[in-house]
């Protein structure tokens, strides 16, 4: 029986492919490049896999068998024996920060690892003894700070902890999330910040016992610090681009997302669109102010429809372009211990014993919401209104419930409105909410990277959340299997910019001891037993899912014909190689409307430019 049916299965897609390849044969003209003898992952509508493609003009012209080649060959057309490995679609990561990103590289760099308070204080003060030459009034900034590994290991760090330091000069150090910023009382006297200063409606200075700010500045707060420091130069800005395109390409990611933009970045990417150097199709979010908001929705929206309109370039090209159609708005902040300022239902559970005997039980936080109904329905009312589509943060189950509300809201308000939300993080949810996703058309957009044991997840946080809430935490699986889209992204330099890694814990809910971008041994069990995505999802979720998040899916995220040839070749082969090894692969060729923008052994031949040389070079050293 079950051989009759594979017979069958293969006899249809067998002549659904004949007929196919007939209806291009007829039209068929020498292409630009065929690739032929791989393994042809297309994420169409029936996750099809074939053996070869053609481009001509930017352009998918054909996808098919090797027999099916010979039409499109000319004498210009250049071949290329994929030698049996996996071709996919380009990765689109619809959510992360490149400008912050590119940033990060250029910063003391305190590289995402666990550290006591002596390592940290030891980390910073050579970056200081690096650049002895900066003056006493020239911050020091720092990044990829381990803030919840850090408490985990020896307890919060505040001012004090850098005022200890060898230095005049002030220090701003970033967590991780990019949600929490410290300094020390230098940069606290510049800032103006002291017992007297009222906190933002998005966030907060924490305090001692005499209302005096520690150093530690959350989500609003953080950015408010962070305004401080001098602005990069439009050519620091530009070279920051320029590093984080490199990385993209190289990660195989053709169209990406940026979740938190504004017009310094939009003017980066498109400055480097003029001069060709854009590498990724780049789409742009404004970030809504909450007070602003509050004050004037109204306002507010026209700001941001005249700063889309002066970027966005209108309808995708062959040629990577920018596209500004987005608003983003920070419902809360994050789930995870110290900060616990994600909004919850019911409260976070604080230790009403001690150290050796702790009593976890509820206590009084909720969290923090930065968007009440009253705000947010005719906030977003008005942003559907100007044709911007909301893209949500929202990790608490509380502010993932308000989100979905209010997009219940709009949905009432415009009947019929092809708006495409989406709620990005999700890191807790209710169960009656898994199916609201699916219900109001609503994307998931996960980081999958932070379903897997980390300092993060399971040194605290777990404890705060309490047991229950914990079981159901990162519910990719529990969205999917009620029918929700889920699409991915990295919210690089969040995390490291690692997508095999992400794909892995995505398929398998824990880590891999070996990859440096994981946690170890001590750190490699699965995180809980919510679902999993399976192989084919987890792909779809960084190519087509992302594309209909991003209103791209027409022209990009599968391999079909008449799409832009965005498309990847792989080392291994992501669906056939062994679970462990899953996030142990690399990109060896990205193409981006036909044209190769990275490229390693055995395709190097295949790239065009001085600057994917220059990255081949870097690459191997």
């Amino acid at each position: 029986m079950r051989l009759s049916r594979l017979f069958i299965a293969i006899t249809t897609t067998t002549a659904l492919s004949c007929t196919a390849l007939m209806g291009q044969v007829q039209a068929a003209a020498p292409a630009d490049m065929v690739m032929r003898n791989g393994y042809v992952y297309t994420v169409d509508g029936r996750n099809s896999v074939q053996q070869a493609i053609a481009i001509a003009g930017g352009k998918i012209v054909y996808v098919g068998s090797d027999a099916g080649l010979g039409p499109y060959i000319g004498t210009q057309t250049r071949q290329v024996d994929l030698a049996g490995r996996m071709l996919m679609p380009g990765f689109i990561d619809a959510h992360m920060h490149p400008g912050d990103g590119g940033r990060a590289m250029t910063l003391c760099d305190l590289k995402y690892q666990t550290m006591t308070r002596a390592a940290f204080q030891a980390s910073i003060q050579a970056c200081l003894d690096a650049d002895k030459d900066k003056g006493p009034d020239v911050w020091l900034e720092v990044g990829s700070w381990d803030r919840m590994g850090m408490t985990g290991l020896d307890g919060d760090a505040d001012k004090s902890t850098l005022d200890a330091l060898k230095t005049d000069r002030p220090i701003q150090v970033r967590s991780t999330d990019f949600h929490t910023v410290l300094t020390n009382s230098r940069g606290l006297a510049l800032a103006g910040i002291n017992k007297d200063t009222v906190n933002p409606g998005d966030g907060k200075y924490a305090r001692d016992s005499a209302g005096n700010p520690t150093g530690i500045c959350e989500d609003g707060a953080a950015e408010a610090m962070a305004a401080v420091v001098p602005p990069a130069t439009d050519a620091e800005k530009l070279n920051q681009a320029r590093a984080a395109l490199d990385a993209l390409r190289q990660q195989g990611i053709t169209s990406f997302f940026d979740a938190l933009s504004g017009p310094e970045n939009a003017k980066a990417f498109s400055a480097l669109q003029q001069s060709g150097e854009l590498t990724a199709r780049a789409l742009l979010a404004i970030k809504l102010d909450p007070a602003a908001a509050s004050a004037d929705p109204a306002k507010t929206i026209a700001e941001a429809k005249a700063l889309a309109s002066t970027f966005d370039q209108g309808e995708a090209k062959v040629a990577p372009g920018v596209n500004m159609r987005h608003v983003k708005l920070f419902m809360d902040g994050i789930i995870n211990a110290p900060a616990d300022t994600g909004a919850l239902l019911t409260p976070y559970l604080h230790n009403a014993g001690t150290d050796k005997a702790p009593q976890w039980t509820p206590g009084k936080n909720l969290g923090e919401l930065y968007f009440p109904a009253q705000v947010l329905n005719p906030l977003l009312l008005q942003a559907v209104q100007a044709g911007l589509d909301p893209h949500l943060h929202a990790t608490g189950e509380r502010a993932v419930r308000d989100a979905l509300n209010s997009i219940e809201y709009v949905r009432r308000q415009l009947p019929g409105n092809g708006f495409r939300p989406a709620i990005t993080h999700a890191e807790t949810v209710d169960p009656a909410d898994y199916g609201r996703f699916k219900a109001l058309d609503v994307t998931a957009n996960m980081s999958f990277q932070w379903a897997q044991q980390a300092p993060s997840t399971v040194d605290g946080t777990n404890e705060h959340l309490g047991a229950e809430r914990f079981a159901r935490m990162e519910p990719s699986g529990s969205i999917s299997r009620a029918g929700g889209r889920v699409a991915y992204g990295s919210d690089w330099p969040v995390d490291p910019l690692d997508e095999f890694l992400a794909l892995k814990i995505g398929v398998t809910r824990s880590g891999d001891p070996l990859n440096p971008h994981s946690y170890g041994p001590k750190y490699a069990g699965r995180l809980n037993d919510d679902p999993a995505l399976t192989r084919a999802e987890v792909l779809r979720s960084i190519t087509l899912n992302a594309a209909e998040q991003l209103r791209l899916e027409a022209v990009v995220g599968s391999l079909e014909v008449g799409k832009f040839a965005d498309l990847i070749v792989l080392d291994k082969n992501f669906m056939q190689a062994p679970e462990e090894e899953l996030a142990r692969n690399s990109v060896l060729l990205t193409l981006v409307g036909g044209k190769a923008v990275w490229a390693k052994a055995p395709f190097t031949g295949l790239a065009p430019t001085a600057s994917t040389q220059a990255s081949i070079s870097r690459s191997a050293q």
